[in-house]
């Protein structure tokens, strides 16, 4: 399909700058093909989903992966930014650098707040296209991890960045009440909207919660760069879904309840973790999975998602997965409406339209 048949208009002012206060408060969208669109609220997912339902969340945690330092080559010295956006191994991350043309293999790097005593030593051991580097830092493991969340910022979305800059607030703003594994350099933002009493209410009412896990790269902000979708080369994420969560999963839908994913990466990492037998299973490494108009999907019955930018991957994911007139129809109720858009924005609850070959 054409890149541009995924465009919108999108008024400034409805890209939203903080989430809404509480967070469970925001508004939410229910989308189903060939019936009314209904404008409800979080919690009205007390009366929107089922007993025997499972939500499926994604419980990576955000790192403050914005590091600012100097670069070092000799005797000669240059202020450097970078936003880490995927972890190569315990020592090595691969980053998009701001200005990347001050950069060359092996440059030495001081990152962080404080004095060189105090800073995160790394070296450049790598460099791609578009501002991509590979940085090898001296620090691994948990060791490197917790030294990222204390020299680094909250990395918010550019279309939050540029209009703004972090503040104090964004350390809870933007993470998840469940983020448990470090990992991430972007939210999963659909999650944002949950509290622990709505979780608890939900649970309540026999309302399944699985935690799976992808670190969410910041390649999920990366605009495309072509015309057809099937040009596109896609960003790859590593995620993890273990057997035991896999069983519980398949007891629930077989019982008669419906796969909720909360976000668009719980349902990337599911149909990833369900495209080589037709049916969930274990799962663990990157995925690259690019889902547009005509995917077939195996597991996610309904799909909790924030409002996307236009001509991006995931709009074109959420109009493969509810029918693109209805995505199309849903996004102009949704902007003539004054819904929030984006990673701090009011969020939508999207019902899985048939496959076209399934259509009578």
């Amino acid at each position: 399909m054409r890149v541009s048949d995924f465009d919108f208009d999108l008024p400034e002012n409805l890209i939203a700058l903080h989430p809404a206060e509480p967070r469970d408060s925001a508004r939410l969208l229910v989308v189903e093909e060939g019936k009314p669109l209904l404008d409800r609220h979080i919690p009205d997912l007390k009366q929107l989903l089922r007993p025997g339902d499972v939500l499926v969340v994604n419980d990576t945690r955000v790192l403050p992966a914005e590091l600012k330092g100097t670069r070092i080559r000799g005797e000669n010295r240059a202020g450097v930014s970078f936003n880490l956006h995927k972890r190569v191994d315990a020592h090595t991350w691969r980053a998009f650098a701001r200005p990347a043309k001050k950069l060359a293999l092996l440059d030495e790097l001081e990152l962080g707040n404080g004095g060189a005593a105090d800073a995160l030593l790394a070296r450049v051991s790598g460099r791609g296209e578009s501002g991509e580097v590979t940085l090898e830092f001296e620090l691994g493991g948990a060791a490197l991890d917790e030294a990222i969340k204390s020299h680094g910022a909250m990395p918010l979305p550019p279309y939050i960045g540029a209009k703004r800059g972090v503040e104090e607030r964004d350390k809870v703003d933007y993470q998840t009440v469940y983020a448990a594994e470090d990992g991430a350099v972007a939210a999963p933002t659909a999650g944002l909207h949950f509290t622990e009493s709505l979780l608890q209410q939900l649970a309540e009412m026999d309302v399944a919660m699985e935690r799976v896990t992808l670190h969410v790269g910041a390649g999920t902000f990366l605009p495309m760069k072509v015309d057809d979708t099937d040009d596109h080369v896609m960003h790859s994420e590593w995620g993890e879904i273990d057997q035991a969560t896999v069983e519980r999963i398949k007891a629930r839908r077989d019982a008669g309840g419906r796969v909720v994913a909360v976000g668009t990466t719980s349902l990337r990492l599911l149909e990833t973790a369900s495209l080589a037998t037709g049916e969930l299973m274990p799962f663990v490494g990157d995925t690259d999975i690019f889902i547009t108009p005509g995917f077939r999907f195996r597991t996610v019955d309904l799909l909790m998602t924030n409002f996307h930018l236009p001509k991006s991957t995931l709009f074109m994911l959420v109009s493969a997965f509810a029918g693109f007139d209805t995505m199309k129809a849903a996004y102009g109720h949704a902007i003539a409406d004054g819904y929030r858009f984006y990673s701090y924005g009011d969020s939508s609850l999207l019902h899985r339209a048939p496959h076209p070959r399934d259509r009578a």
